[in-house]
């Protein structure tokens, strides 16, 4: 199979091109080479898809497979569609489930109602240009376009940073403020599993639009912090608080507490997406335990979250210590 991963030095795009190396596929990435690096064997090409002309260096090439992950303007997303439409077979685009119009709905499937969005769209919210470059590449591709509407993202190389704040707040030990209950579910998948289902699908030209991400019961978030202090083997206890009492304090969850929103939280139903097509056309999950072992290990190797690639840094997340310090002491 011949891959082309338009961006492929991030998060998922960095996942997907390490997989299709795995796979002994032919790997091209395409972006502007300025940040990170691609394994050996990876043919990279250069280009600033947003300048006049920038698309030249795709020009000749033929794929089976392109992944595309951007999130900026739909109109660029819509470009790099016509640019590639005589020369790839199918067309991945990595949306997300932001999309959806009313995102505390619980259970959104594929047929919801998405936000208002223009396909030639230059700017908007994120959901806007997610949904935007949905229909700009469906324009081009119809049902030759696969659009994975992925969920919450962890596992290795993550540079949001989410997982990891847990796992150094764990490894600090001592006390740690865990949002209840402790049963809470938690939907999410790991990064390695999205890639390779991706190229799966592709591989089997599957068309159409997926919610991307593991079942609504996959884990909780006792499992998901118990694993956190079993990675790290850190003399941390972990202190279940009632999450009204934590909200009650002005305390964020989802960029103070990452991974949490409890129940009755306005955004809550980004946990609870239905994913009954993914997982009927093969999308599996790993267990939670080696997400975050994994994610442990390659942390301590970089030893800090990376930026990320081609995109501003995201506002920092995770709680002041002070902060956290004061609810314990109730």
């Amino acid at each position: 199979m011949r891959l082309l991963v338009l961006g492929g030095t991030g998060f998922v795009g960095g996942a997907t091109v390490t997989e299709g190396v795995r796979r002994g596929w032919s790997v091209t990435v395409f972006n502007r080479g300025l940040h990170g690096v691609v394994p050996p064997g990876v043919h990279r090409l250069r280009g600033d898809r947003t300048a006049p002309d920038g698309l030249a260096a795709l020009a000749g090439g033929e794929w089976d497979l392109v992944v595309d992950t951007w999130d900026g303007a739909p109109r660029i997303a819509g470009d790099a569609a016509r640019a590639l439409a005589a020369s790839v077979d199918r067309y991945v685009y990595v949306s997300s489930g932001s999309v959806y119009r009313d995102p505390s709905a619980h259970g959104l499937d594929e047929e919801s109602p998405v936000v208002d969005a223009e396909p030639d769209a230059v700017d908007g919210d994120y959901p806007q240009l997610k949904a935007g470059a949905e229909r700009a590449v469906r324009q081009v591709f119809d049902d030759r376009a696969l659009v994975v509407r992925a969920g919450l993202i962890l596992g290795p190389g993550e540079d949001i940073g989410r997982l990891p704040w847990w796992l150094r707040r764990v490894e600090r030990g001592g006390d740690v403020l865990a949002p209840g209950p402790a049963d809470l579910p938690v939907q999410y998948v790991d990064v390695r599993d999205l890639a390779g289902w991706m190229l799966d699908a592709g591989a089997g030209r599957l068309g159409g639009t997926f919610n991307a991400v593991g079942p609504r019961a996959q884990t909780t978030m006792g499992e998901l912090l118990d694993a956190c202090v079993a990675a790290t083997g850190a003399a941390a206890r972990l202190r279940w608080t009632d999450p009204d009492r934590i909200v009650a304090a002005g305390v964020q969850p989802w960029s103070d507490l990452p991974i949490w929103l409890p129940i009755g939280h306005p955004y809550r139903g980004l946990l609870e997406r239905n994913v009954t097509r993914a997982l009927a056309a093969g999308l599996t999950c790993r267990p939670v335990a080696e997400t975050v072992a994994d994610t442990w290990r390659w942390l301590r190797e970089v030893g800090v979250v990376p930026p990320r690639a081609g995109r501003p840094q995201r506002s920092a997340i995770g709680l002041d210590p002070a902060r956290e310090a004061a609810l314990l002491a109730g």
